[in-house]
């Protein structure tokens, strides 16, 4: 009987680049949806010209989390005439750890058999006993890769140190459940930075609004563009004209944030904001906390807002807030107008 996170993957397949420069997809088991197919070939950097080798990407594409390890072919080999290869994973989890780990195992499969019969093996194996074993290929454990390593993994403290107090805006975004989309040139730069912004918002763990690596393609869009709020990662610098898909647009190389028009109100920043921007800022800066301290310390805090919004929605009748219930408190117009888009958010507002 395969263990949970085992039932958790999807699928295996195998794209190559032959000595002719072509780019196939020459494998799969047990399946792969066209569409799904399609966005997997443009982010294998097999098909993307010459610009470099990115040895491990990740992301996510209608609710289906993929993992693309890529490796150039050396000599000698069972494979004659494929120059380089991509292993792509599919699967319900974010754990890019672990289908890293595994990819490798089965790369080296690939390279020693030149057949996709031992990575089959491999697979069924880790499927049905959770692990996959060879004394030349390495062996891979699943129960060795805790999805909650996986979503503290990033540092926070290097996100803070980037943005200091404008951390601020990112995790009002977060708590509103805002649209965030990040800009780098560089895939690597992407996937470290967004992979943290989840962990702002702790008590959620919830990974599902993270698609680190976009790319400005229809089919892309109208998937993200269904989600009601996101942290999206685009290469394609063209991304900063389109502010029909982000609230918040965050352009890494430079280090600037910038609010969109329309999520200016939503957005304004007030007391209560510069408190809680002083509070991440002073837990990122203390050289004696951990990365998961400083998680813990933000969560501590968010959990304290919450606990308060809810108390604010108990006294009303239906357990819903009103715009009649924030001003009764007569609270700072920057602080009323947050707990009212975050009731909204929470779904605590009477409509």
């Amino acid at each position: 009987m395969a263990s949970p996170e085992a039932q958790l993957m999807l699928s295996v397949g195998l794209i190559e680049k032959d000595v002719n420069a072509d780019t196939l997809w020459v494998w799969c088991y047990p399946s792969v949806r066209p569409e799904l197919r399609e966005v997997l070939l443009s982010k294998c950097c097999l098909t993307q010209g010459r610009k470099g080798l990115h040895t491990f990407v990740f992301g996510q594409f209608c609710r289906t989390w993929y993992y693309i390890s890529t490796v150039e072919v050396q000599e000698p080999t069972a494979l004659k005439k494929v120059t380089h290869f991509s292993m792509v994973v599919t699967s319900k989890d974010f754990n890019p750890e672990k289908y890293a780990a595994f990819s490798r195992v089965l790369c080296r499969m690939y390279i020693k058999h030149g057949s996709p019969v031992k990575m089959m093996e491999g697979y069924i194996a880790v499927l049905t006993k959770g692990i996959c074993q060879s004394d030349e290929n390495g062996s891979f454990l699943i129960k060795d890769y805790d999805v909650r390593k996986a979503y503290s993994a990033g540092s926070i403290k290097d996100v803070v140190s980037q943005f200091g107090m404008e951390t601020i805006i990112l995790y009002t975004a977060l708590m509103l459940k805002k649209r965030i989309v990040v800009h780098h040139p560089r895939v690597e730069a992407l996937l470290e930075f967004t992979r943290v912004l989840p962990a702002l918002m702790w008590h959620r763990k919830d990974w599902s609004i993270l698609h680190p690596y976009v790319h400005l393609s229809d089919i892309e869009l109208e998937d993200l563009k269904m989600c009601t709020g996101y942290v999206a990662g685009f290469v394609d610098s063209e991304v900063s004209n389109r502010t029909d898909l982000f609230d918040v647009y965050v352009n890494l190389p430079d280090s600037e944030i910038t609010v969109s028009h329309n999520a200016k109100e939503a957005l304004a920043m007030g007391k209560l904001h510069k408190d809680i921007g002083q509070f991440i800022v002073q837990s990122a800066e203390d050289a004696d906390r951990t990365d998961g301290q400083v998680i813990k310390d933000i969560s501590v805090k968010t959990r304290e807002i919450l606990t308060n919004l809810v108390a604010l929605a108990d006294e009303s009748d239906n357990s819903k807030i009103t715009l009649d219930t924030l001003k009764r408190h007569h609270l700072p117009p920057a602080t009323e107008n947050f707990l009212f888009h975050l009731a909204a958010a929470e779904q605590l507002l009477k409509i």
